[in-house]
């Protein structure tokens, strides 16, 4: 809900928006095919949004005739690959592709309109996205559901074996699927709602992934319905790989792990000789810490008490038994008077020892 109510606002300020499409132009500039109207600077404010006007028809209204005029596949893989570069190169993504968004202009080319609605992802979640996709359209289940599992936050319901067992089931099903039978969006979209039945929260990032991609499915599906998504996903691989290293290898990240390993090196020497003047001196310390020590301690200390009891009460018990046998002036209840007491002491002791094991000792409770 958090989510719904902040894409919500952010569609309402066109200037926002407006600096979605700039942004989404610049970094779509290499795809010849796909357009993204500029805005017109000086006429854009928080309410009113003017842009550069698209001619054309919305993807769902284009004749079969005038599908085949613009070569459909070959525009259905730039779609793909326009979509694999936002999300897994550049982490800014168009997240609301819907038929009424996507326009085939007179000139044969895709117009993406409406930039309200956007995805950012991190650099971390980008390179785990990558690895899920892949996994998905290669039908490795397992390796999707281990991708999964570290793009979550395992509680500790979590059922690691259930929804391995699951996520292999749904991949397996979609195995060699064609793009009429298979949508990547409702893979991902089925996939988070198992993560959740299974003890893992998933990034939220991932269900406005999977709303896109279940849109992108269908609007390939409207273009070239003979296209195979996973085909195409696997031809771009490679080039994605290779686009993801040299982003990384980029001037500030070089002169970022320069600086630490500087750093690093700067403080190895002093940090190693504290070590071992600590060590020298027999003042290197560890510290452990157990989890739940104080229970630990206290249930050792209960467990020590009860067998000391046990103990005591065993040695009065079988003293009384030996005494018996002696005579005494001293009797109760006509049986030797000491040996009796120390039975009635015994037999107290003992009843007190069941009575508070009965009423305290209760399995504890979880510890937050």
């Amino acid at each position: 809900i958090r989510e719904f109510r902040k894409a919500l606002i952010v569609e309402l300020d066109y200037k926002q928006e407006a600096s979605h499409l700039k942004s989404l132009g610049d970094n779509l500039a290499e795809f010849q095919r796909i357009v993204v109207p500029a805005p017109v600077e000086g006429y854009v404010g928080t309410r009113v949004l003017t842009m550069d006007y698209v001619r054309g028809t919305k993807i769902t209204q284009l004749s079969p005739v005038a599908l085949v005029d613009i070569d459909p596949e070959g525009l259905g893989e730039e779609l793909i690959r326009a979509y694999l570069h936002q999300i897994l190169i550049d982490g800014f993504f168009h997240a609301d592709p819907h038929p009424g968004n996507v326009f085939i202009t007179d000139d044969g080319r895709i117009a993406l309109l409406d930039l309200g609605m956007v995805g950012h992802l991190s650099p971390t979640l980008q390179d785990k996205l990558l690895k899920l996709v892949l996994a998905i359209s290669e039908s490795r289940g397992e390796d999707a559901a281990d991708v999964a599992i570290a793009l979550g936050q395992v509680r500790e319901d979590f059922d690691e074996m259930a929804f391995k067992r699951h996520v292999v089931d749904l991949v397996g099903q979609y195995q060699g699927a064609a793009l009429a039978d298979i949508q990547i969006g409702k893979i991902i979209l089925d996939l988070n709602r198992s993560a959740g039945a299974h003890g893992i929260k998933a990034p939220v990032e991932l269900t406005m992934l999977g709303k896109t991609l279940l849109n992108l499915d269908h609007i390939a599906r409207c273009l070239a319905p003979s296209l195979d998504v996973n085909a195409a996903i696997r031809r771009n691989a490679s080039s994605l790989m290779q686009r993801r290293l040299l982003k990384s290898l980029s001037p500030g990240t070089v002169f970022t792990t320069m600086l630490e390993a500087k750093e690093f090196a700067e403080q190895l020497p002093r940090r190693i000789n504290k070590v071992l003047e600590s060590l020298a001196s027999s003042q290197l310390k560890m510290k452990v810490e157990l989890i739940d020590e104080g229970s630990v301690i206290d249930g050792l200390q209960k467990v020590a008490n009860r067998i000391t009891l046990g103990l005591v009460l065993a040695s009065l018990i079988i003293s009384a038994a030996m005494m018996m046998r002696i005579e005494s002036r001293f009797a109760l209840l006509g049986y030797p008077g000491f040996p009796t007491l120390l039975f009635l002491v015994a037999g107290s002791l003992g009843l007190w020892l069941v009575v508070n094991i009965v009423t305290h000792d209760r399995t504890p409770k979880l510890r937050k």
